[in-house]
This record gives structure tokens, sequence and C-alpha cells, in this order.
């Protein structure tokens, strides 16, 4: 993956005044490192947007502060729960000659005949697998094909996937990543039975007090001729 751009300016405002900025488009952020003593930053939020969606937390970003190149990482993205906006950005700032460890998201592709026939169904188990490499060696992803897999029970493992020569793999290499379970086939509806169904014209009598329970019907004494 190319080193992608973005320029940031050192920031002093903190605290409460801190949201001044985010009403003028620029989001505050802190780098820092193992040999980098933290620095507070702010970013062009719509230039951090647009950068992230190709970096996301995995691709090496040159990060300009100030007229100087810092190669980071986005390590963490605070993200305001009801608005959806960005409210700080850790930036980690790497030895591009030195080997990390990251996580790295499991891509699926190719397409199973169990999924296709609709003999089974889809799990995934695992969704991302810890790596460790040089930053600029990091993927974006790593594939999933499931297209071997064509019956209820087959499975890949962590050692089945296809890792990159300069990546050594940290995750348990015998954790299941996918398997092709069994359908689950939706619960019939219950239907009433004979002795459930109302009688025809019963609840009508009791609607007009004539069923079980209703006063009698009283004579009318007879009329002396």
């Amino acid at each position: 993956m190319k080193t992608l751009q973005l320029e940031a300016n050192k920031r002093t405002n903190i605290g409460k005044t801190v949201k001044n900025l985010r009403k003028e488009g620029v989001v505050p952020g802190t780098v820092y490192g193992k040999t980098t003593e933290a620095i507070t930053v702010q970013v062009n939020i719509e230039k951090f947007t647009h950068t992230y969606r190709q970096a996301g937390e995995t691709g090496v970003i040159s990060l300009s502060i100030d007229g100087e190149n810092h190669p980071v990482l986005v390590k963490n993205v605070q993200i305001d729960p009801v608005s959806g906006n960005v409210l700080h950005i850790e930036f980690h700032q790497v030895n591009l000659k030195e080997k990390i460890k990251a996580n790295i998201p499991l891509l699926i592709t190719g397409e199973s005949l169990a999924i296709k026939e609709k003999t089974g169904t889809l799990l995934q188990l695992l969704n991302e697998v810890e790596v460790e490499a040089l930053p600029t060696d990091l993927p974006e992803h790593i594939e999933v094909d499931i297209t071997s897999l064509a019956n209820v029970n087959d499975h890949m493992l962590v050692k089945d996937l296809s890792i990159p020569e300069k990546v050594e793999l940290m995750t348990d290499p015998d954790i299941m990543v996918v398997k092709i379970g069994e359908l689950v086939a939706p619960e019939p509806e219950p239907v009433a039975s004979v002795e459930e169904a109302p009688v025809a014209g019963e609840s009508e009598s009791e609607e007009k007090g004539e069923g079980e329970g209703a006063p009698e019907k009283q004579e009318e004494p007879a009329k002396n001729e």
C-alpha cells in the first residue's frame, strides 16, 4: 500500500475550547510513539475522512506537522454515538524499519457451492487476525476464499489463509475462521386445534348475555279476563 499524505498543525486549544475547533471543520488529535513525546494536533475533518477511507488502521500515513513528516497509523477514532461526528483521533508514530503488530480484517471472497445451492449457511467465526510486519508491509485486509466449502461442516482454519510472505501470522493457526452450518428451517406457525376453535354462534350468544350464567327471563303474570 502506498504511503498517504495528510497535513496537521500543532494544537494549543485544550479542554472546553476544543469544541470550537469542531465548529470550524477541524478535529483534535494526538500523535504518540515509543520514542516520541505526545504531540497534540488538529486536522481538517474532510481531508482526514478522505485519507482514512483509503488507509484504514493498517495504511501508513505521512502526517506533516508544521512541515515535519511523521509516519503514523490511525490507532483510534473517537466517534460521537449520537451525531456520528469525529471527536478525536489517535495517531501512532511508527519506525518504518521496525516490525509492529496489528490486527488485519478478514474479507470473504469467492462463492461456496453450499451457499449457492442453499444447502448450508456460512458462519464467520473470526473477523480479524493479528500479524507482525514492517509498517509498509501491513496488508489492508486478508482474503478468505470460501470457494472450496461445498458441504455442511466444511471449514477453514487460520493456517489455511493466504498470508503475504513478508507478514508473520501471530493468531493461533488452529482457530476456525469460517464454517458451513446447517440450514435452520423456520418454525411452523401454531394452528388452533378443533377444541380451541370457537363454535359458530357461541360468541354471539355470550355477547347478548344468553350464555351460561345469564339471568333467566321471568314470565309475565296472566291478565284477568
